[in-house]
């Protein structure tokens, strides 16, 4: 992935964030110094968008070295949304994936996938200010 495409990624999951979950994003990014960020898409079996959403939203809640986990709609496809996961390690991340309600979500998420698109790894080095 270029530049270009990796600055674009970031830029859309800016968009992805409401004014105030931006500021309580902040607030906790001024707590924890994230070194983990994911941003990835995912393409929903035709009219199953909103069930992915509800299915990938359950236990997300709490999810130990999570900073942010933001589900969006994505504009242009009907069917497809997009993940922006930040976490204070990579490791974090990992571990969060056999957490039994994670595995919950993803065992009723997977029937609902028709498949991936873009996906990027980062870095976080800076924070907007409103």
């Amino acid at each position: 992935m270029n530049r270009r495409e990796h600055l674009a990624l970031l830029a859309m999951a800016a968009a992805l964030l409401p004014a105030a979950k931006l500021r309580a994003l902040e607030d906790v990014m001024e707590e924890a110094v994230p070194e983990y960020g994911l941003i990835g898409q995912m393409i929903a079996q035709p009219g199953q968008r909103a069930a992915l959403v509800a299915a990938l939203s359950e236990g997300s809640d709490a999810m130990p070295g999570n900073i942010a986990y933001l589900v969006g709609e994505d504009s242009a496809n009907p069917d497809a949304i997009w993940i922006v996961e930040i976490w204070e390690t990579k490791e974090a991340h990992a571990a969060s994936l056999q957490l039994p309600a994670v595995q919950e979500a993803i065992r009723k998420g997977r029937p609902l996938i028709a498949g991936f698109g873009t996906r990027a790894e980062f870095k976080p080095v800076a924070k907007a200010h409103a």
